[in-house]
């Protein structure tokens, strides 16, 4: 059976976002359908998943979070976590959480590839039995 994905992609850090989304795509099964929704931050992503929660199989939510001078890398960061990992528990799919958290664009740029991570531990979930 062909499995639907949506991808919620924030697109705020386009180089990132752009590596995210590659190395996902490389780790969902070729056999799958795959939609992608860009957002302009990862706060978007939790609500753009929930209004397509019941369209697709599985989710990933791919984006970065850089640390600047005040607060708002902690509560952005944290919000976006709790909300993605709420849907996924209330609504029983799978939410590969590939939005990666770094302290200065290097870090970010070094760590591009881990939408991979997320597509397999959406994959995984998915297929369990």
């Amino acid at each position: 059976m062909k499995k639907k994905f949506l991808i919620v992609l924030a697109n705020y850090y386009k180089e990132i976002g752009d590596g995210l989304l590659k190395s996902a795509m490389n780790n969902i099964p070729k056999s799958s359908q795959v939609k992608i929704i860009k957002v302009p931050g990862v706060f978007e992503i939790p609500i753009t998943i929930s209004k397509n929660i019941k369209k697709f199989d599985a989710f990933l939510a791919l984006g970065c979070v850089i640390k600047g001078e005040t607060p708002h890398f902690d509560f952005i960061s944290q919000a976006s976590t709790n909300a993605i990992m709420e849907l996924s528990i209330k609504k029983k799919k799978p939410i590969g959480n590939g939005i990666i958290t770094c302290f200065n664009m290097k870090q970010a740029r070094a760590r591009k590839n881990k939408g991979a991570e997320a597509a397999i531990a959406a994959v995984s979930i998915l297929t369990q039995k």
